[in-house]
């Protein structure tokens, strides 16, 4: 560390350190006049200064490591040693004890010495200080503490008291608050309910719960990756299973077979409907959850990423009086939005629009949903049937699944309705086969259909970590652009948990339906004749829209390539 670290003062050294300028300093110093705001908080607040920028200044002046506390794992012994409020109050996180007998922590203004000497006081020891951004620190803080107490309470609870502990992790059912979990509910009930809580934070597509030998983990997927967030004694996994499963309405003592549940929970002012799957396998079962946002905030075509001559060929086609419109493309790929975003521009008081859904992944005001129930018979083709029944304009068929259904799309397409569906295939073209396949003749398929829209989500550069290199030449040829042109790669950081990406970006391939692929969807054409037409026509391919998005500076050509469509 810097010899005279004591007498520092932030402004100075962030001069110094090139992050900001003298005048930005002086304004600053002025607002802190009138505010009484730390100087950092001044500068967070009126955009002068990232955390980021920040703590790699404070690191770079200091000599102190700069690290990522997305991926780091501190030691049980460390979070022992300096109590919860003592680390909250003082923001620091104990990260692990050093041989030298040490303490690492991370802290984001180490240039706080009070509280430095405060913590020799209570733990009589030394400190390897490390610097971490303020929202970091703060996330480490919920998951480190609140998280490892809950687990150290339902493990003492589980030795201790195995018939009480089993009474208490049974009450449950109904819609789950879990920021209403408080310290007299059981230690299992604190701790799934903070593993539920802490997904929501941060944004998690899927949770899964998996037994091992020893140990059971908690990964939680961001962005299409998978992270460990989690992990608890073998011992715990059956009464955290339980408990799961008890909130999710499943049957608890049936441990042989798959099951399926839901969860409805509350949490930040939100609604949040989790579709729960458990499996068996050999060291007991797993759990995987699917986070799905009630609110339609990730809703809106704006929100996609999409270029503007994209959203305007599949808005323009959404408008049509009658036909199938179809997106494809495989589980996670963000069908359901889209479909919800063109939805909404339908969505008007003189238009009747009934969606029929397994699950119902957003509620829109304006739209009559359907769940389907198998249990209660209420498959998708006997809600198709009703639905039919009930005067609608548009028509939103979560999936197409098999020949009812098709069936029954393409009756409701032929009398007079528009029908939105999903259908799992690789490409647009492919989905004229597939619905061959389902046995659908393919004089009704070139009748009814009107547009395919293929989709696949990329995930989207960290605006803060990305670097810029020249398009090697490869594949700049390879893909019909300029060699040498500015494109981007991933590099990590605190902001992107150290992946390089935050977000992702949807690329799509539109498809209309032109007399010419009519005709030969009607002769039963090979897809590749079918995509050759389209692509004359004007359609640009999955890659090549992938492609838009490297040279824009989107994503990187890694994420390009690694889209999976392979063309016959």
């Amino acid at each position: 560390m810097h010899e005279d670290w004591r007498h520092l003062k932030l402004g100075d050294l962030l001069v110094d350190a090139g992050a900001i300028a003298k005048l930005t300093l002086d304004a600053a110093l002025e607002e802190q006049k009138i505010s009484r705001m730390r100087l950092g908080e001044i500068l967070l607040k009126n955009g002068w200064l990232s955390e980021r920028q920040l703590a790699e200044a404070l690191s770079k002046q200091l000599k102190l490591p700069l690290v990522s506390l997305s991926r780091f794992k501190p030691t049980m012994e460390a979070i022992r040693i300096i109590p919860e409020p003592v680390a909250q109050r003082l923001e620091i996180v104990p990260l692990a004890i050093l041989e030298s007998g040490k303490i690492a922590i991370a802290m984001s203004d180490p240039l706080n010495v009070i509280a430095v000497d405060e913590l020799r006081m209570i733990t009589n020891a030394e400190f390897e200080i490390n610097v971490a951004t303020a929202s970091d620190v703060r996330r480490a803080l919920m998951n480190f503490y609140k998280v490892q107490g809950s687990l150290d309470d339902a493990i003492d609870e589980v030795i201790s008291s195995e018939g009480e502990f089993g009474r208490q992790i049974m009450q449950g059912g109904g819609t789950q608050d879990v920021m209403g979990v408080n310290a007299d509910d059981a230690p299992i009930v604190r701790l799934v309910s903070n593993i539920l809580e802490q997904a929501v934070k941060d944004k998690v597509s899927d949770i899964h719960i998996e037994a091992y030998e020893r140990i059971s983990k908690v990964r939680y997927r961001i962005d299409g990756s998978l992270f460990e967030h989690l992990e608890f004694p073998a011992t715990l996994h059956p009464a955290v299973i339980s408990r799961i499963k008890i909130i999710s309405n499943m049957d608890i003592s049936e441990r042989r077979k798959p099951q399926d549940g839901r969860i409805l929970v509350k949490t930040q002012d939100k609604r949040i409907d989790m579709r729960v799957n458990c499996l068996p396998s050999i060291f007991g079962e797993k759990i995987v959850m699917r986070l799905l946002d009630q609110s339609t905030s990730k809703v809106g075509l704006s929100n996609l990423g999409l270029f503007e001559d994209d959203i305007k060929v599949m808005t323009s086609n959404i408008k049509a009086p009658h036909g199938i419109f179809l997106m494809t493309g495989p589980t996670g790929s963000g069908k359901s939005t889209t479909l919800y975003s063109l939805l909404e521009v339908l969505n008007r008081p003189d238009v009747n629009i009934i969606t029929v859904e397994d699950p119902v992944e957003y509620t829109v005001e304006g739209i009559i949903q359907v769940q389907v129930n198998e249990k209660a018979g209420l498959t998708f083709t006997e809600s198709l049937r009703a639905i039919l029944r009930q005067d609608p304009d548009k028509i939103m068929i979560g999936e197409i699944r098999d020949f009812p259904t098709a069936e029954l799309a393409v009756r409701a397409a032929l009398t007079g309705h528009l029908v939105l569906s999903t259908l799992h295939t690789n490409d647009a073209p492919s989905s004229v086969m597939r619905l061959m396949d389902m046995g659908i003749p393919s004089y009704l398929i070139s009748t009814s259909l009107v547009t395919v829209v293929a989709q696949r989500l990329l995930r989207r550069l960290c605006p803060r970590c990305k670097k810029e290199y020249p398009l090697p030449a490869a594949i700049a040829e390879a893909h019909g652009v300029a060699p040498g042109i500015p494109v981007y790669e991933a590099v990590g950081c605190d902001d992107c948990r150290n992946t390089g990406y935050k977000g992702r970006v949807a690329v799509v391939e539109v498809m209309e339906v032109t007399d010419k692929i009519k005709q030969l969807i009607n002769e039963k054409s090979a897809v590749p004749l079918i995509r050759d037409a389209a692509t004359s026509a004007g359609m640009r391919l999955l890659t090549e829209s992938a492609m838009r998005n490297v040279v824009n500076g989107l994503t990187t050509v890694e994420e390009m390539l690694a889209l999976s469509v392979h063309h016959e």
